[in-house]
């Protein structure tokens, strides 16, 4: 997958851009606060229909102005011809944004986008996968189930407007304005989807096991092999199906819940944990062991999208070169080379390896600007 064509209007500092990218490594260089993670930001939404930054969509929008436009034509060599997709977002009298999704012209869902523009994102924050919270690997992994698993957004979606009213009835349950015969219903929501959530995401690190070991093995030869955990609140007896377990533990919870008045158990309070040799990474890994996890984990995720989609995903890197070794980052540059097309932005091509600036397209990104070197 590549993207050939990239025009913005009114978002963030772009109040219009157009860009034709070729094949191969795109190096996006400019200061901070110029425009560069805004301009992988456009990319991101467009093949997941959402931020990774803003707190709300129409925070994407230009200062002043009343939509913002992304659209792209993109490339696969599996199909004839080039397929466009585009998402406008409007903003709303509430300051947020409302956002329409087209597909060769044709109106989406905004969730379709992520079977159009396969993609992974490797940005400073990750590096904190390792030993920050545990939201940050839930996140990671729900957002690799999304892009391969065509109902896994809706189910998500639905799980956690459940959970937000589930949460809310337990605390009018707890102050008296409500009956708990009411929390029935939301039960039985958050145990199904719950329940699906949990699977996928067992399923997917199963699937990424093979890969991450390889991965990592390749990069750190002497190191113990790396693994991931899932450790969940909700604990299988048995002959349990996951969501016998999680009806099981919403019972057994009840009356601490309506203390409480929050949900207590669910795939919302699951965690999951890098390992070697058998003990926890953030109990006792380096930086330099850490980002080692972190590298082969983004890699694997390049090539699980490839072995479900059927399609290499476009590899974005948002200025983290500079956070890794000279060993590390000639590893990741080759995976580079091997890819349709990759976008990778920096300050300075000091930080980034002289093959991979010799193989690339550099752009330079001032202020609403994005033109070609050379």
């Amino acid at each position: 997958m590549r993207i050939e064509h990239l025009a913005l209007t009114s978002f963030r500092t772009y109040e219009s851009l157009a860009a034709d990218f070729p094949s191969g490594p795109q190096v996006v260089v400019g200061h901070n606060a110029t425009g560069k993670t805004n301009l992988l930001e456009s990319l991101v939404m467009l093949g997941r229909g959402r931020s990774h930054r803003a707190a709300q969509d129409g925070d994407v929008i230009t200062w002043s102005h009343d939509f913002a436009r992304i659209e792209a034509d993109l490339g696969d060599p599996g199909k004839a011809g080039p397929t466009s997709a585009a998402l406008i977002i409007s903003r709303t009298a509430a300051g947020s944004g409302r956002k329409r999704a087209l597909v060769n012209g044709v109106p989406r869902r905004p969730t379709t986008l992520r079977g159009v523009l396969p993609l992974v994102l490797f940005a400073p924050e990750d590096m904190l996968l390792v030993i920050g919270s545990p939201s940050q690997r839930r996140h990671a992994i729900d957002t690799l189930v999304e892009q391969t698993v065509a109902t896994a957004a809706a189910t998500m979606a639905t799980y956690a407007r459940a959970l937000t009213q589930r949460n809310n009835l337990l605390r009018a349950v707890r102050d008296g304005a409500a009956s708990s015969s009411e929390l029935r219903f939301w039960d039985s929501t958050v145990v199904e989807e719950g329940s699906r959530i949990v699977d996928w995401r067992r399923e997917m690190l199963l699937r990424l096991l093979p890969s991450l070991a390889s991965g990592h093995r390749e990069i750190a030869p002497d190191e113990p092999a790396l693994e991931l955990q899932y450790q969940s609140n909700v604990e299988l007896a048995a002959g349990e199906s996951t969501r016998e377990a999680l009806s099981r533990r919403l019972a057994e919870t009840a009356q601490k819940e309506l203390w409480n008045g929050v949900t207590l158990v669910g795939p919302h309070r699951d965690d999951v944990v890098f390992r070697a040799g058998g003990r926890d990474l953030a109990s006792y890994a380096s930086r330099g062991q850490q980002r080692t996890a972190i590298l082969a984990f983004k890699l694997a995720e390049l090539d699980l999208m490839n072995e479900v989609l059927g399609v290499t995903p476009v590899l974005l890197l948002d200025d983290v070169f500079s956070e890794l070794d000279p060993a590390r980052r000639a590893h990741l540059v080759r995976r580079i080379g091997e890819l349709p097309q990759s976008f990778v932005t920096t300050t300075t091509t000091d930080d980034l390896d002289p093959a991979l600036v010799r193989a690339a397209t550099t752009w330079q990104v001032s202020l609403g600007r994005l033109t070609r070197r050379g």
